[in-house]
């Protein structure tokens, strides 16, 4: 980050501190004497609209979090913003004052990374990509874990042996979660084997209802998904199927037949940002934490959930929080660097059927 607006921050900041105010908020795009000192300005853009349940839920859900927590946190959001288009919405931004923005999908990396050194003044903070600069940090959250948690009850709750997962697109970060998924699933039922059939689209409720129907017609009795509807669930749970999702609870689609969600608390990551912005010590970094963070964890199960399906997941999710457990330990996988785990994965662990498309 720019090194003269960094030290300029921490004199001010010692100076309010001085004469018993807050303390210093950060003031991108504007002039000293334009800005306030006493609050940080945020955006958070978001790739669809924000509905009830989804990634872009989670998200949202966690920026009010942050704002009611911080008095000096001014935030604001928009939704439904298109790749081709964030770089104007990230410029409207930046010329109002906003000292921080969140990009929180895949497809806003290219433009965050072109327009940041433009803007040495500002954060920039981007979700589930791979580029940084000296102001762009990125983040994400060991999703896989919470996945490999589901897996370990939908192993015990299955019937037929058999479970199925809807991917969107054949990319690490799909991959990744359903390894750990059907991993954590043989771990309790060896005898468990995997179809995974694959959308090629985040939202696509039909595709994914087609999917789900063809996966439990070949046999499987729990469903898994990485889609941003709740048509997984319902569709699973209309068919008398355990349902699995991920990003936040889905229980009320899910019914009878809901099992778990694999969920993110993002507030886990924007709190300490924008505390770091406010008082000058943000540095871009590389977040990628889990279970033992909280940014990541596993909703309440579903009512039909036995007590002892509960209570193994438990005794798991103790064992990887104090690091006797990885998700990997035994796969090919085991000892692999986070660089190959976050953007190298490309093949399926043993039991899930058939090969990783090309993408």
């Amino acid at each position: 980050m720019n090194s003269e607006k960094v030290t300029r921050r921490k004199a001010l900041q010692t100076a309010t501190a001085t004469a018993g105010l807050l303390g210093l908020a950060g003031c991108a795009g504007n002039s000293e004497s334009e800005s306030s000192d006493d609050t940080v300005s945020a955006a958070f853009l978001y790739e669809s609209e924000v509905s009830e349940v989804g990634w872009d839920r989670a998200h949202e859900d966690a920026r009010q979090a942050v704002e009611e927590e911080f008095d000096w946190l001014e935030t604001d959001f928009s939704e439904a913003v298109a790749a081709s288009d964030v770089t104007r919405v990230m410029e409207q931004y930046i010329s109002g004052g906003t000292d921080i923005i969140f990009g929180t999908t895949f497809g806003f990396m290219d433009p965050m990374h072109e327009l940041a050194p433009e803007h040495p003044d500002v954060v920039f903070e981007h979700c589930s990509g791979f580029k940084t600069r000296e102001n762009m940090g990125r983040y994400y959250g060991r999703l896989y874990q919470s996945r490999f948690l589901c897996g370990i009850a939908a192993g015990m709750l299955t019937e037929t042996d058999r479970i199925g997962y809807v991917g969107a697109f054949p990319i690490p970060e799909l991959v990744r979660q359903i390894n750990a998924f059907v991993r954590g699933a043989r771990l309790t039922n060896p005898d468990v084997t995997a179809e995974v059939r694959w959308t090629n689209a985040w939202l696509d409720p039909p595709a994914v209802t087609q999917a789900v129907n063809a996966l439990i017609n070949g046999g499987a009795d729990v469903i898994n998904n990485h889609q941003t509807s709740t048509a997984a669930v319902q569709t699973a749970a209309d068919n008398e199927a355990y349902a699995f999702t991920y990003t936040t609870s889905m229980a009320d689609a899910g019914g009878e037949y809901y099992g778990s969600s694999a969920t993110f608390s993002w507030e886990e990551h924007y709190k300490p940002t924008v505390e770091a912005v406010r008082d000058g010590t943000w540095e871009s970094d590389t977040y990628w934490k889990g279970l033992d963070a909280g940014v990541v964890g596993i909703d309440d199960f579903g009512p039909q959930v036995p007590d002892d399906v509960v209570s193994e997941v438990e005794s798991y999710k103790q064992e990887l929080i104090g690091g006797d457990r990885s998700v990997w330990q035994g796969t090919e996988f085991e000892g692999e660097s986070d660089e190959f785990l976050f953007g190298e994965m490309s093949t399926y662990v043993e039991g899930i059927e058939g090969e990783v498309p090309e993408s």
